[in-house]
């Protein structure tokens, strides 16, 4: 699975805006509300913010992928967000994160689902990627670099 496959420029937030874990949900999952990829804003923010509590889905190195599976979802949907100055989004390595890639799956959807946590986690262990993320200046270079990215794999 590509991540073009599922995120496109008007996915991204190239600033965020939030600085605590749950007004970051509400952001990313309100780019897919706004793009009708999703329907219901706080039923999204409930699971992830559910799936949150089994341990944080920060992974370290300025790094989050929160996930979730929706009922009734028809197909993975992801979007993206950079916050420079970083959210305390209680991460494995206790330092504040950057990237956040949200991604949101079918309920019944566990190959999908993993495929592309996979292909994200992959992605971003590149130290040289992520940098490159956060020097981006806006959304269209946010959107260009993760593509390039994507294809090289």
């Amino acid at each position: 699975m590509k991540i073009s496959e599922i995120l496109n420029k008007d996915l991204l937030i190239a600033d965020l805006q939030s600085r605590n874990k749950k007004g970051v949900l509400e952001e990313l999952a309100g780019v897919l509300v706004n793009q009708r990829k999703l329907q219901d804003l706080d039923q999204v923010v409930e699971v992830l913010l559910d799936r949150e509590k089994l341990g944080s889905t920060g992974i370290g190195d300025g790094i989050a992928i929160p996930h979730g599976k929706i009922r009734g979802l028809r197909e993975v949907v992801a979007s993206f967000g950079r916050s420079r100055e970083g959210v305390d989004f209680e991460s494995i390595d206790q330092k504040p994160t950057h990237l956040f890639f949200l991604l949101v799956a079918p309920e019944n959807s566990a190959g999908i689902h993993l495929k592309a946590l996979a292909r994200i986690s992959r992605l971003l262990k590149d130290p040289s990627f992520r940098r490159r993320l956060m020097e981006a200046e806006g959304g269209e270079e946010l959107f260009r670099i993760i593509s390039e990215e994507d294809a090289q794999y």
